[in-house]
């Protein structure tokens, strides 16, 4: 629909045309459940005789008036635009218009809590959605100040970006806010966020001597779980550090934090008024991984209100400026000034592993993308937008200087703030602070695409003493820039007396070309592990020498620091994703040394890869064997493993995935018999994991899982509920939940993912098979007829599972009658097809490498 697809250029032109000034928002949030009204007045500046349009997704307009001139609604408006003809020099806009409450998790998003039926409301509205709520130039350079007016039952909660006032009576149970305006801003931050939600408060000091409120906001059934003192802790250790670092106050008057439901996102940096998804709160025992990445994302939020809000960029293709400093900012600040300060370990485990698969895709981009319109960027908050980004911020920090960075931003805030900026508005200001010129760093770093490799190239002679080192760069196929990196070299040895493998030296150097000589590390012993990019200062893929990777294998769980063990692990995962080793081998390496890793956030993701290489990597003769041992693996690791720990609840959860064999369900039965393992407890959410693997099993049916729902008539149960009832091993059960999700669009956005996470768990294929077609004849219509996150989850989440050349070529036949302006499907589709191939070829890896042990078993040699 070219009426909702703004592009650059539309964009561009607009903005040439007018500058606004202000927007005046007036929403009555009472009775019809479906709509709600809002009256809008904009007031903006204009080339005189000027034809534009304001954005406005309506289900109605009642009257639009321009500088007193009243226009005919049917005329200007088509539900998703309103054009305006003949401007002045300065104009007023008035516009009366019904909008659509969503259950989409865009727009104005209502909820109604199956708890006890109360009703809850807010917003999310980047990239586009503002324009759900109110009519409004939907671009992010088109800043105003923006006030609302919200009237709206007594007895709820009304929060914005600006400090709420005390409401006022109108009628009956009904009362009115009024806000004050917010600074100049982007129309895409403003927020609210109304319903009976409980709250905690605290404040703070910031640097320039005000006082800012803190508050923190959940639904009624979910606020005893809200963790307030760890939420307050890390808010505050934030707002130190940034101000510190950046040297510019807290550019708002407070700072909310809410918990809503249904959340599609992490969070959302909303100014001043911070939205969060709810399962950050925790009912039961998480794994500390996710402790860690709620802080990270509290961080990440909070850097945002510099780095968007404060100043934000032109257009979208700018918005690594917000994504990737917020990233790296965040980690910056968990690991010097909060007690998680192993932040960078979680980085390299899962945020960077994120950056490098995502760079592999045919659909790889520069940092710096170039975005023709919405339906490119609503696909762009991606791997390499955040943590690709985030990495190469690490890496150009590490050259430059931290103190200079800052310096540099320091000087970038002063100079633009409150207004929109592109990246050489950025450049400069680094380049003043540093002394360096970052021109080509810029062009090789942040506008070229792929990831380079890196080898060591060792000699040494009979004693073992290194007579030549040096780093070979190899390019990517088909993005073959060689990069400057900042790297560290690090040596290891395994010391007897610990038994750990420990750093005995540590050179730091510049790489670039195709060959970097380090002649400090020349006449030196050969170590038994050299690690390239030790500490993680480049974004580089790395490979290590035979010697290195016998270390490796055999003393993985030994290395002294939590920091060199990702890295390794990083590249033992590489290896198998990009086909250059079979996957029983990555199978054994995790299963062997997983039970030894410190890292929260690196179990999580190596259980995860774990996953996917059980799932989809293994040659098919011989997957069901090495399927059913890693569970039985993973049920010994969760047994030795100590009781009410970290790792035996990562354990346990996993051997919940992955259990297949009657043995393995005959086990998970005895959980509800008190058959659990001492430190395990069977908490609500821990009894639907145990009820989903019965359930994806053929032990338990629909009547137990109506049963659970129940007990637990909850959100979240009722998200729980949705997977379990789409995981019924049954054509039944797969042809409803299919009706649900594709043929109608039933559920709500997060009863949706819920439900697409149920349809594979699946012991047998033969269940979905039959849907693999049926996909392709689909996913083009939910794509052009649905929200784009809902379309989204179905185009991704359902895309056939078979591993197979078949679903690569049926991808490939999709894409060539695919209409070349549904970017955003094509880009899907084409990453899903990579899974695939990336898969099929696995495969052949791995059959190969079975192949050749059996040809040299002893019977085989006779």
């Amino acid at each position: 629909m070219p009426g909702t697809n703004l592009t650059r250029a539309e964009a561009a032109e607009r903005a040439r045309i007018i500058s606004v000034e202000s927007y005046h928002v007036d929403l009555d949030l009472t009775g019809d459940p479906e709509t709600f009204r809002a009256r809008t007045t904009v007031t903006f500046d204009a080339e005189a005789g000027a034809h534009t349009f304001i954005d406005a997704i309506t289900a109605s307009v009642d009257s639009v008036t321009l500088n007193g001139i009243f226009l005919d609604p049917a005329k200007v408006s088509d539900g998703e635009r309103i054009d305006l003809p003949d401007l002045a020099e300065h104009n007023e806009l008035v516009v009366d218009s019904r909008m659509y409450y969503m259950n989409t998790g865009e727009g104005l998003h209502r909820f109604v809590d199956p708890v006890d039926e109360q009703v809850y409301l807010y917003t999310q509205f980047e990239v586009a959605d503002t324009r759900r709520m109110f009519p409004v130039f939907e671009q992010p350079d088109l800043k105003a100040t923006f006030q609302f007016a919200v009237t709206a039952p007594a007895d709820w909660d009304v929060v914005s970006n600006q400090p709420t006032p005390e409401p006022f009576p109108v009628a009956d149970g009904v009362a009115r806010w009024e806000f004050s305006p917010t600074p100049v801003i982007s129309c895409y931050i403003t927020a609210l966020i109304a319903g009976p939600y409980v709250k905690t408060t605290d404040s703070l000091v910031s640097s320039d001597g005000r006082t800012i409120e803190l508050g923190l906001f959940a639904r009624r059934s979910l606020f005893e779980y809200v963790d307030a003192e760890e939420m307050f802790e890390v808010t505050k250790q934030g707002f130190e550090f940034f101000e510190s670092q950046f040297g510019v106050p807290y550019p708002f008057e407070k700072y909310d934090q809410l918990f809503v439901p249904q959340f599609n996102a992490g969070a959302m940096e909303n100014a001043g008024a911070v939205t969060f998804v709810e399962s950050y709160v925790f009912r039961s025992k998480p794994a500390q991984a996710r402790v860690e990445r709620r802080a990270i994302t509290v961080l990440h939020e909070l850097a945002h209100m510099w780095f968007g809000d404060l100043v934000t960029m032109r257009w979208w293709n700018d918005l690594w400026l917000n994504e990737s400093f917020a990233e790296y900012m965040s980690t910056l600040a968990c690991a010097q000034n909060t007690r998680y300060t192993n932040a960078w370990t979680t980085f390299a485990a899962g945020e960077k592993s994120w950056g490098y698969e995502q760079d592999q895709l045919p659909t790889t981009h520069p940092i710096k993308a170039e975005i023709p319109d919405l339906e490119a960027v609503l696909v762009n908050f991606d791997g390499i937008t955040y943590a690709k980004g985030a990495s190469v911020l690490k890496q150009l920090v590490a050259w430059v200087g931290q103190e200079e960075f800052m310096a540099g931003l320091n000087r970038y805030f002063g100079k633009h703030a409150w207004s929109n900026t592109e990246l050489s508005d950025l450049m400069v200001e680094l380049e003043a602070a540093s002394g360096r010129d970052l021109t080509d760093w810029s062009a090789r770093w942040l506008e070229t695409a792929g990831v380079n490799t890196l080898v060591p190239q060792v000699e040494a002679d009979d004693d073992g003493v290194i007579t030549s080192f040096r780093i070979e760069q190899l390019g990517q196929d088909g993005h073959p820039t060689l990069r400057p990196h900042r790297v560290a070299v690090g040596f290891y040895d395994h010391r007897e007396d610990t038994g750990l493998l420990s750093r005995t030296f540590r050179v730091e150097l510049d790489v670039d070309g195709e060959f970097t000589d380090v002649p400090q590390l020349v006449g030196r012993e050969l170590p038994d592990l050299v690690l390239l990019n030790d500490d993680d200062l480049a974004y580089a893929k790395i490979r290590l020498d035979e010697c290195s990777l016998a270390t490796a294998t055999t003393h993985l769980g030994d290395f002294e620091e939590s920091l060199p063990r990702s890295l390794v692990w990083a590249a033992a995962w590489d290896s198998v994703h990009d086909g250059v080793s079979p996957a029983r081998d990555y199978v054994d390496l995790v299963l062997s040394n997983v039970g030894h890793e410190t890292d929260s956030t690196a179990v999580q993701v190596q259980l995860r890869q774990l996953d996917v290489a059980l799932d989809r990597y293994l040659a098919p003769e011989h997957a069901d064997q090495v399927r059913a041992r890693a569970a039985d693996t993973l049920w010994d690791l969760t047994a030795a493993a100590e009781a009410g720990s970290d790792h035996q609840w990562q354990f346990f959860r996993a051997f919940l995935r992955r259990a297949c064999t009657e043995a393995h369900f005959d086990r998970i039965e005895g959980f509800f018999d008190g058959g659990v393992p001492e430190g395990i407890e069977l908490d609500t959410d821990t009894r639907w994991a145990v009820l989903i693997a019965l359930v994806a099993a053929g032990r338990k049916g629909a009547e137990d899982v109506d049963r659970a729902l129940d007990e637990d008539n909850t959100e979240t149960g009722a998200i729980a509920a949705a997977t379990a009832r789409a995981a019924i091993p049954t054509p039944e059960a797969k042809a409803e939940a299919w009706r649900l999700v594709v043929s109608e669009g039933a559920l709500p956005n997060s009863q949706q993912q819920a439900a697409i996470a149920g349809f594979f768990r699946v012991h047998d294929d033969a269940l979905v098979t039959p849907y693999s077609s049926r996909y392709f004849d689909a996913v083009t219509g939910v794509w052009t007829e649905r929200t784009h996150e809902l379309a989204q989850q179905i185009a991704v989440g359902l895309f056939p599972r078979a591993v197979a050349q078949e679903t690569v070529d049926a991808a490939q036949a999709f894409l060539d009658r695919l209409d070349p302006a549904l970017s955003g499907l094509r880009r899907i589709v084409l990453e899903r097809q990579d899974a695939a191939r990336r898969a099929v070829r696995a495969q052949a890896v791995d059959a190969a490498a079975v192949q050749d042990t059996t040809a040299h078993t002893p019977e085989a040699d006779r």
